[in-house]
């Protein structure tokens, strides 16, 4: 009798989720893809909802006390989970310490785009203290999305009772089945990847396509772009300006000890193959860094690039032996050009760094002067120049002869538009911080 019971309030709750993802696609056609990517699970191990990215796990007896207050409650609760799948929550929890922390900031982060949609069967006017909350984030981000606010929680360091009343106010689903373990990042995982294609085409589609859509729903669009940005990895960005050489040191990874070993068992003390003297590695020789000083450039943005910069640099095996890097500060002039040729210059420029300029911003002056450094023959090879700039400024139009990278610290993120022949990377906060 009880089996009979549940299969019957089972079979009513996938009808009621099924009308809410009908719902839901006659008011945001550009979710449509989405919408049916989750497929649904009844289970008694949660007390309300949650999903793993590919289902939708729920409480049957929570489901139907939803439904009695009507289908508000029910498509809410839906697409909670499921923006948690779009902007890959569930996935970007892997190793992180403060876990109750990253679960609040993606549940307010997720919940400010549900309150800012204009859709009938999701309206649910925001409490003043909701809206206290998102007056408060806006002022200190731009974009109210789950790493930002992560970062402000981790930095405000709330005490537990704010903690607790923010859980009460936003938190709607349970994330036990989020992925905890810290896995390689760069590991390709298939659920993942189609969430991130869902994800890009639902950008493309609302600019593109959904004008009157994405008016409609501006904090949706405005994540979408954050989380559609490329991630970075500075460290293996600057191996761009790396250059591949041969080097006096013994190549263990060529050498064939079975050939060393026969000959010296053959002819006594005269092995058939001998060390490498040689290997072909790549190291850092030389190139340039460029430093925006106008004053639209922070300097304090300015100082945490060069930090992590000489963080990479410092390594002693990122070095040849000789080397040369012109650390050039600039606005609408070159301001100053330090010559770094070694790690202990290098750390006493970062111990007495301070920014010269906040004028105007002028990216052709830079090129200009390194212009004249080559015709100088000041590099012995130059494999680069490294830009580092807020991206207001005049470009060159001609294309130099050699890579030129422009790396933006842009907290608004925003695209910025660079000459063809450079290479653009759009760092954040945590980029910086963790690369």
């Amino acid at each position: 009798m009880f089996e009979e019971q549940l299969l019957e309030k089972i079979e009513i709750c996938n009808e009621i989720l099924c009308d809410c993802r009908n719902e839901l696609y006659l008011n945001m056609r550009f979710l449509d893809v989405a919408l049916h990517s989750l497929a649904f699970e009844p289970t008694m191990a949660v007390p309300h909802t949650a999903t793993d990215g590919q289902f939708f796990r729920y409480n049957p007896e929570f489901l139907l006390e939803q439904y009695k207050i009507g289908n508000v409650p029910v498509n809410r609760s839906y697409l909670h989970s499921l923006l948690h799948c779009l902007f890959g929550h569930i996935w970007n929890a892997r190793g992180r310490r403060e876990a109750a922390l990253w679960d609040l900031a993606c549940d307010l982060a997720v919940e400010h785009i549900i309150d800012g949609l204009r859709c009938r069967c999701l309206r649910n006017p925001p409490k003043p203290y909701r809206r206290a909350v998102y007056d408060g984030l806006q002022k200190k981000i731009p974009v109210i999305h789950g790493e930002a606010v992560f970062h402000l929680l981790q930095k405000a360091e709330p005490d537990p009772r704010t903690i607790a009343r923010l859980i009460q106010e936003f938190a709607v689903d349970s994330h036990a089945f989020w992925e905890r373990e810290a896995k390689d990042p760069r590991s390709p995982l298939e659920q993942q990847n189609q969430w991130q294609e869902i994800r890009e085409k639902m950008e493309a589609e609302l600019e593109l396509f959904s004008k009157e859509a994405a008016e409609d729903s501006q904090g949706l669009q405005e994540q979408l772009r954050v989380e559609n940005r490329e991630r970075y990895d500075y460290r293996a960005f600057l191996k761009k300006f790396c250059v591949l050489k041969e080097e006096m040191q013994v190549d263990l990874d060529s050498f064939d000890y079975i050939f060393y070993h026969y000959g010296m068992e053959l002819y006594g003390n005269m092995p058939l193959i001998e060390h490498q003297e040689t290997r072909e590695i790549h190291k850092i020789e030389d190139f340039v860094i460029a430093i925006d000083t106008s004053m639209s450039c922070k300097a304090s943005l300015v100082q945490k690039f060069l930090e992590e910069t000489y963080g990479i640099l410092s390594q002693s095996e990122s070095f040849y032996r000789r080397f040369c890097i012109h650390l050039i500060q600039c606005d609408e002039r070159v301001q100053s050009d330090v010559v770094i040729e070694s790690q202990q210059q290098l750390a006493a420029y970062m111990e007495d760094f301070q920014v010269k300029g906040m004028g105007g911003t002028d990216f052709r002056p830079v090129f200009q002067y390194v212009e004249k450094l080559l015709a100088k023959k000041a590099f012995h090879k130059l494999r680069g120049l490294i830009y580092f700039t807020d991206g207001y400024g005049r470009y060159p139009l001609k294309k130099p002869p050699y890579d030129t990278a422009f790396v933006f610290f842009r907290e608004d993120y925003q695209d910025v538009d660079v000459p063809p022949w450079a290479i653009k990377l759009i760092l954040g906060e945590e980029e910086i911080r963790e690369g």
